[in-house]
């Protein structure tokens, strides 16, 4: 009788923990396919969706190269061409490689990384900054997923600690009385058996929660759509133009182009203009000048 009893209460328990562990589980996933759908159905400008990812200098300058409109060379170094410093030559129609154009065109001749300009260039900064925050504004409110079901609030956290506890001291009065007492018949060890595979059961109760919040997680749905994508631009560059890109973009200090003494440099920047770097910024210009066809002169 002892043994019918502890079945039956342990197969109440257990039903009663997966229950709310599979509600847990339906909910989460319909919000993260409403979430995804979401995101699914934006139509991200390809600069926005570059600006996601912190790319959109790379791809002004991937349009840029493409355009003819700029050149950057093994080391980094980015310069206008003929074709970019013509004056009457129409300017890229999109805010962000514009900007960009405009900014190499302040240091030309010298040469400039873009790094250096993505970083240092104020004016360059305040057109980067005004495009992002103007299609920022665009994006639907995106909702998220609580990463742990007692985020919500304290209330809900305390809940949860007491019915942990409770739970755990149900597990271990039902397992003692199941080992102290011995059943008699098939029916009595029947029933024992049911009663220590629903104990098995809610002792992996815990690991079916995890299991359940790790396959509904949706943390970044955003972010994981704009991984994905790639700029037009950069797509259409061969593998060494897109190094040249990349380094000339992770570089904001060796090529600097011209810098005006009068204007203001941010803090710091002063300190790390040391007197070696007019060398690096003139050292690509007599390299020109003394190897015009690629050769040395003799």
């Amino acid at each position: 009788m002892l043994q019918l009893v502890l079945a039956v209460s342990a197969f109440t328990v257990a039903a009663a923990v997966y229950a709310v562990i599979g509600l847990r589980w339906w909910r989460r996933a319909r919000k993260r396919r409403a979430i995804l759908g979401l995101v699914a159905a934006l139509d991200l400008e390809p600069y926005h969706a570059s600006a996601l990812k912190s790319e959109e200098v790379e791809a002004a300058a991937a349009e840029l190269l493409l355009g003819g409109y700029l050149d950057i060379d093994g080391p980094g170094a980015a310069r206008l061409t003929e074709e970019g410093r013509e004056p009457g030559r129409t300017p890229p129609a999109h805010p962000l490689p514009a900007a960009l154009l405009q900014a190499v065109r302040r240091y030309d001749p010298e040469p400039v990384s873009i790094g250096w300009i993505n970083r240092y260039d104020a004016e360059y900064q305040i057109r980067r900054q005004a495009y992002e925050r103007e299609q920022d504004a665009l994006l639907p409110p995106i909702p998220r997923i609580p990463r742990d079901p007692g985020e919500p609030g304290r209330l809900m956290n305390c809940c949860g600690c007491v019915g942990i506890v409770l739970l755990v001291g149900f597990w271990c009065e039902v397992g003692m009385l199941l080992v102290l007492a011995r059943p008699h018949g098939v029916r009595g060890w029947a029933a024992a058996v049911v009663a220590a595979g629903c104990l098995v059961a809610l002792g992996y109760a815990e690991g079916a929660g995890r299991a359940v919040r790790a396959r509904t997680a949706c943390e970044d749905p955003l972010g994981d759509r704009v991984r994905t994508q790639c700029h037009p631009a950069l797509a259409a560059l061969d593998e060494r133009q897109r190094l040249r890109i990349r380094r000339s973009a992770d570089d904001d200090r060796m090529w600097r182009g011209v810098v005006d003494e009068d204007d203001d440099l941010d803090d710091g920047l002063e300190d790390d203009l040391d007197d070696d770097w007019w060398a690096d910024a003139y050292h690509y210009r007599a390299a020109d000048d003394d190897e015009p066809d690629g050769k040395p002169l003799g």
